[in-house]
């Protein structure tokens, strides 16, 4: 499949260089289940599921993203094929939902010391440390567009867009930060 993410995005990320970076292809799964699943896709994982709300956790290069009391976004680099057949094997025998959705989502690195300024421009959160602090991650809408935002350092945001949103993120972003550098 060719990759559409970086000739969607590229055009804009070129307007702000440094600030906003398309991260490379990765592998993308949600995953839904009660505390057993939590725990038997952790061990197989070799990272916490987050039980806080709103929350990460991260090892090995990959990352767990607390959606909801019973929903994990699961990342994992493009290279690692591991998790799917850990966790197919780990959950063979309870109730759960696992989905493969790597190909709906890309992802962007906001940073820098204007990071927050800028996706003020569009989301409508307190996105000041001590109201959204490092790991902290959450569901919400940049401008017109559903996106996943997680605080991944103090002046770092990873964004998970839908590819048919990621050209229309990027220029919406590309847009405000000509007001803000």
């Amino acid at each position: 499949m060719r990759d559409l993410r970086t000739q969607r995005v590229s055009a804009w990320v070129d307007i702000i260089p440094g600030m906003l970076e398309p991260l490379p292809p990765g592998r993308r799964w949600v995953l839904r289940g009660e505390a057993a699943v939590r725990s038997a896709a952790g061990a197989a994982l070799g990272l916490e599921l987050p039980r806080e709300a709103c929350r990460a956790s991260t090892a090995d290069g990959r990352a767990c993203l607390w959606q909801g009391p019973d929903e994990w976004l699961i990342l994992a680099p493009t290279a690692d094929a591991a998790p799917a057949v850990a966790l197919s094997q780990a959950l063979a025998t309870l109730p759960h939902s696992l989905v493969d959705v790597s190909h709906r989502q890309t992802a962007l690195c906001i940073s820098g010391p204007k990071a927050t300024i800028l996706l003020a421009a569009g989301i409508a959160l307190d996105l000041d440390e001590r109201s959204f602090p490092v790991n902290m991650c959450t569901r919400t809408m940049l401008a017109k567009a559903e996106v996943v935002l997680w605080r991944t350092q103090p002046d770092a945001f990873h964004l998970e867009v839908w590819r048919s949103f990621a050209a229309y993120v990027s220029q919406y972003l590309a847009e405000a930060a000509r007001g803000i550098i």
